[in-house]
């Protein structure tokens, strides 16, 4: 058996890494397999960054130490020696148990395997077509004054797909043009790659374009489809939304990116909630005074 340490407090499970996700501080996620490996694979882990075990002297170099979380095919050495040296040099470092494959079948104990296997951490499905390669930050080109489907989409991408994104808006008959020119991936109009599909917003896109399949991003889906196609009755919130969006959007009528800004902590806040409902905490006020 290749696993060389045996200090759980080095190690995190999947389920745990997943319950990490989608927040404000969820911790680095690096992706330290071989490049031979990374580059067979078809997917990666949410907001990973790809760096290869003999690059991360290098690339430690220019950040400071924080939280992270490393994962390699199966959560042996290569994860465990990176988590350590990075430990070493005043990192508090992590090793996803398992993997990204969930263990190794004949090497890990059969008991650990239906453990990391029944409640895996999710995947992300690798688009280099779009420009998303998990080395380096992505850069995507919408229409200027968002109001939800264009703010909704850059808050996925930056909470699960590429935390380093840039997000450019300018008017809507430069969007495609300037695509091209800035190598950037145009969403929510016509012709992008992500955009509307019959009653599926650009939202929906991006998470079937990515492969997202998080229970809770897929109710989040239909208040952001609800609140940006005019049908309300597909959830409750999609009213509220609605109307926070276009109450920041006055607030905010001169800076698209401060608009950003404001709007990310209430799709925080609505990711928590739905998390809350699907994990059995949900929390509800009833407190009606004489």
């Amino acid at each position: 058996m290749e696993t060389v340490d045996t200090n759980p407090s080095h190690a995190v499970s999947p389920a745990a890494l997943a319950a990490l996700l989608g927040q404000p501080d969820t911790p680095l996620i690096l992706d330290v397999r071989r490049p031979e490996r990374f580059a067979q694979n078809l997917y990666r882990l949410p907001l990973s960054q790809h760096v290869a075990p003999d690059a991360l002297a290098g690339w430690m170099r220019h950040r400071t130490p924080q939280a992270v979380v490393l994962y390699c095919v199966y959560g042996h050495e290569v994860s465990q020696n990176a988590a350590a040296w990075l430990r070493a040099a005043g990192w508090d470092a992590r090793y996803l148990l398992g993997g990204i494959e969930g263990g190794e079948p004949g090497v890990d104990a059969p008991d650990l395997l239906a453990s990391w296997q029944a409640t895996p951490a999710p995947r992300l499905r690798q688009r280099p077509d779009l420009g998303v390669t998990g080395v380096g930050r992505s850069r995507w080109i919408t229409r200027e004054r968002p109001k939800i489907d264009r703010i909704a989409c850059p808050w996925l991408v930056r909470r699960f797909i590429d935390r380093e994104a840039e997000f450019l808006f300018v008017p809507t008959g430069q969007v495609l043009e300037q695509a091209g020119h800035l190598n950037a991936i145009a969403f929510d109009l016509p012709g992008a790659p992500i955009s509307h599909e019959g009653e599926h917003c650009s939202f929906d896109s991006l998470l079937g374009a990515f492969g997202l399949e998080l229970p809770a991003l897929q109710r989040l889906a239909h208040i952001v489809r609800g609140a940006d196609t005019d049908r309300l009755d597909l959830a409750a919130p999609a009213a509220g939304l609605l109307a926070v969006s276009l109450g920041m959007s006055r607030r905010h009528a001169d800076n698209d990116h401060a608009l950003l800004a404001a709007m990310m902590p209430v799709y925080d806040a609505l990711f928590a909630w739905y998390c809350d409902q699907l994990g059995g905490n949900a929390e509800t006020h009833s407190w009606r005074p004489a």
